[in-house]
């Protein structure tokens, strides 16, 4: 199963009370072991994998997540991704080391540019992207844990954009940020910096759930399990669908998800879930973006 100069098998890793055999990318000595990468049936984990730097979003490591992201995203094997982490930080943000003037404008150009190409990535993807959220979250790592599509936090989890404590302004977060909580909430999380609670980040929409940690695992299994019983290209049309909506105006997007709605009854599978649930019987799904009709 293992392919040699391609892959290497890991250390088994523990995640949230569950052990996992993780196989990674072969890449440079320094990035193969900042994420971690499996995957099962449908469901990828992405690992986060620097717990002595706080899981800092790095460059190497936004550039090894973007890879953990981008690889086989079209391919129907996968269905949904989970991104977590090791140790009690899910990210601590950019990598101040990184952001010095020894390092010049140019590289600060290319660590913002990067992350943002990873945030906009995992919205543009096909599949659901879940955070599984187990410790604190802060600046870029609150970004990240606000770019998902569903994020699951254990109940010590917190959430915080505290850059301007620092002298720098969490302005690419908040822009997650913003679209994800009350622009109110937003605004005072990156004036003060001051972290709030799992409750209160479920309460102004910031994530999805809030569990116990010994519940972390279980749950956010059963929602990527749940999202693999769907049709694949069903559930890709619905979240391209969604977030261009979101950016346009109420009429526009009133226009454009009926015109979703009609692409959507012309695939293979739009047609057979009608008639599953007609004829009282589960669907069978294609899983492809064959035509019904044209």
């Amino acid at each position: 199963m293992i392919k040699s100069g391609l892959y290497r098998v890991s250390n088994i890793v523990k995640t949230s009370g569950m052990f996992l055999r993780v196989w990674v990318r072969n890449m440079s000595a320094d990035s193969s072991t900042l994420t971690l990468r499996q995957q099962q049936d449908g469901i990828r984990r992405i690992i986060l994998n620097n717990r002595k730097r706080r899981n800092a979003l790095s460059l190497p490591m936004l550039e090894s997540l973007r890879e953990n992201l981008q690889t086989d995203c079209a391919s129907e094997e996968l269905r949904v991704i989970i991104i977590s982490a090791q140790g009690p930080v899910f990210s601590s943000g950019h990598d101040l080391k990184e952001l010095t003037s020894a390092q010049g404008r140019d590289y600060h150009s290319k660590v913002f540019q990067t992350c943002a190409e990873v945030m906009t990535l995992i919205q543009d993807i096909p599949v659901p992207v879940i955070a599984m959220v187990n410790g604190v979250a802060t600046a870029a790592g609150c970004q990240l844990v606000a770019s998902c599509d569903i994020a699951v936090a254990t109940d010590k989890s917190t959430f915080a954009t505290p850059g301007v404590n620092v002298g720098l302004f969490c302005s690419t977060p908040g822009v997650a940020i913003g679209r994800a909580v009350p622009r109110k909430v937003a605004m005072e999380m990156l004036f003060t910096g001051r972290p709030i609670s799992a409750q209160d980040a479920l309460l102004h929409g910031l994530i999805s759930k809030v569990v116990s940690e010994e519940q972390l695992e279980e749950e956010t299994l059963a929602i990527a399990r749940r999202v693999c019983e769907s049709s694949r290209p069903v559930v890709a049309l619905g979240k391209a669908m969604f977030y261009r909506q979101m950016a346009q105006g109420r009429d526009a997007a009133y226009a454009s998800a009926s015109a979703a709605m009609v692409e959507n009854l012309a695939l293979r599978d739009g047609q057979e879930g009608i008639r599953a649930f007609l004829e009282k019987r589960r669907p069978v799904w294609t899983n492809s973006i064959e035509k019904a009709h044209t």
